[in-house]
C-alpha cells in the first residue's frame, strides 16, 4: 500500500483546522484553561497550514523563509498554550514557563539559520522534542486536583511524537543526504504523518475530557460551597462535621461547636441595602477563615448564621477562637465595610461519646439565643460564662 506523505499531512492539517473551528462551539462558554487550549489548537492549525503552504513556493525564497518561520512560531506557540491549559487543568496556579520560552526562541533561531537546511531541521525538531518532553513531564507530575485518564492519553501521544520528532531532527541535521526534504517518501516522514494524525485526535479527546473533569469539579464545588461567602453550605458542613465528630469520638478528642449569629443584620439590609449585607457576610466569612485553626470546619448555617466545628478543641481553645474572631471584626470592619459588625454566639462541647452533632448544635443554638437575650454582641460558653466583645 502506498502512502502519500503530503496527503497524510494535509489530512492532519484539515483535521486540526476543523477542530480549531468546532472546539469553541462545542465547549461553549469557557474559562482560562479551556480558552488557552482553544488558542493552542488554533495556533497549531495555523502553523501546519503555513508549513504546507511553504511547500508550494520556491524553496529557499523569501516567501519560503517567511511562511516556514511563522509556521514554526504557530506550532511551538500552540504547544506552549496547551501546556498552560494542561497545568491549569491539573490545578497548578504557577505554570511552567519553559515551553513558552522555547516558543519564542525556536522561530528566531530558525529564521536566522534558515539558509542551512541541516541546521534548521535539527534546530526546529530538537526544540520541538524538548518542548514536548517538558509538557509530558509536567503532565506526569501528580496533579493538585482529581483528574481523569486524559493525562495518560496525552503523555503516551507526546512520547511517541517525541521519538519520531527526534528521529527527524537527527536525520536532518547529521544525515541530510538520507533525509532530503519534509515531504520525501522516507519512513520517518511516514511515521511522523501517521503520529500527527493520531495525536490530533488524541489531543481533541484529552481537551474535551479535561474540560468535562473541570465542569464536574465545579458542579461538586457548587454543591458544597455557599456561593456568596465561599464557606461550606449547610448540607456540606453537616456532612463534614458528622465525619469529624465520628473521628473525635473514636479517638477521644475534644470537640466544640460554635454557632454565630450576626447582630441586627436585618437593619443592615434595610438601612444600607442588600449589597452592604452581602459584603458584611463575605467579610465575616473571611474573618472566620482567618480565625479558625487548620482542621476546623466553617459553614454558613443559614441567612446570617454561621457554624464552626472545632476538632481537638477544649473550652479554652473555643474561647480563644472567639477572641480572635472578635478582634478581627473590631480591627477591620469599619475600614472595609464602613460600619461595625458584631455577633452573638454560643459554644457547646462534646461531653459524652453518645453526643450527636444534632445534640451539639441544639445546645450551641440554645446558648446563642441566651446570649442574644442578654444583650447581644457576646458569646456564652458551655458553662454559661459570658465572653464580652473585645475592647
Amino acid at each position: 500500500m502506498h502512502f502519500d506523505i503530503a496527503s497524510l499531512l494535509l489530512a492532519m492539517t484539515v483535521a486540526m483546522l476543523t477542530i480549531a473551528i468546532v472546539l469553541p462551539a462545542v465547549m461553549g462558554e469557557v474559562n482560562a484553561p479551556a480558552r488557552r487550549a482553544q488558542i493552542g489548537v488554533m495556533l497549531q492549525a495555523a502553523g501546519w497550514s503555513l508549513l504546507l503552504l511553504s511547500g508550494i513556493v520556491e524553496s529557499g525564497s523569501l516567501a519560503d523563509r517567511t511562511l516556514s518561520t511563522f509556521a514554526m512560531a504557530g506550532i511551538a506557540g500552540g504547544m506552549a498554550f496547551n501546556a498552560i491549559a494542561f497545568d491549569l487543568w491539573c490545578g497548578r496556579v504557577a505554570h511552567d514557563r519553559a515551553p513558552a520560552l522555547i516558543a519564542l526562541v525556536l522561530p528566531v533561531g530558525y529564521a536566522i539559520g534558515f539558509s542551512s537546511y541541516a541546521f534548521r531541521v535539527g534546530w526546529a525538531n530538537g526544540l520541538f522534542t524538548l518542548q514536548m518532553a517538558m509538557v509530558a513531564a509536567s503532565l506526569w507530575r501528580k496533579p493538585e486536583v482529581p483528574v481523569g485518564k486524559w493525562r495518560g492519553l496525552l503523555v503516551i501521544s507526546l512520547l511517541l511524537q517525541m521519538v519520531v520528532t527526534a528521529w527527524r531532527g537527527v536525520l536532518g541535521a547529521f544525515f541530510t543526504e538520507s533525509y532530503p526534504s519534509f515531504l520525501a517518501p522516507h519512513p520517518v516522514n511516514l511515521a511522523f504523518a501517521v503520529m500527527g494524525n493520531a495525536t490530533a485526535v488524541l489531543s481533541l479527546v484529552a481537551i474535551l475530557l479535561a474540560h468535562r473533569d473541570e465542569a464536574a469539579r465545579e458542579l461538586m464545588r457548587l454543591a458544597t460551597i455557599d456561593g456568596l461567602t465561599g464557606v461550606f453550605n449547610r448540607r456540606a458542613w453537616l456532612a463534614k462535621a458528622n465525619t469529624d465528630l465520628a473521628v473525635s469520638v473514636r479517638y477521644s478528642h475534644p470537640v466544640a461547636v460554635v454557632m454565630i449569629d450576626l447582630d441586627h443584620f436585618k437593619q443592615v439590609n434595610d438601612s444600607r441595602g442588600h449589597d452592604a449585607g452581602d459584603r458584611a457576610l463575605q467579610f465575616v466569612a473571611e474573618a472566620l477563615r482567618s480565625a479558625v485553626r487548620a482542621g476546623d470546619v466553617v459553614g454558613r448555617y443559614g441567612g446570617e448564621e454561621f457554624c464552626v466545628l472545632m476538632t481537638y478543641a477544649d473550652q479554652a481553645a473555643a474561647n480563644a477562637f472567639d477572641r480572635r474572631l472578635r478582634q478581627r471584626l473590631t480591627d477591620n470592619a469599619l475600614d472595609q465595610l464602613g460600619f461595625e459588625v458584631t455577633y452573638s454566639a454560643g459554644i457547646a462541647m462534646r461531653t459524652s461519646p453518645l453526643d450527636t452533632l444534632d445534640a451539639l448544635i441544639k445546645r450551641a443554638d440554645a446558648t446563642l439565643y441566651r446570649a442574644k437575650n442578654q444583650g447581644r454582641a457576646r458569646t456564652l460558653d458551655a458553662g454559661g460564662l459570658v465572653l464580652l466583645p473585645v475592647g
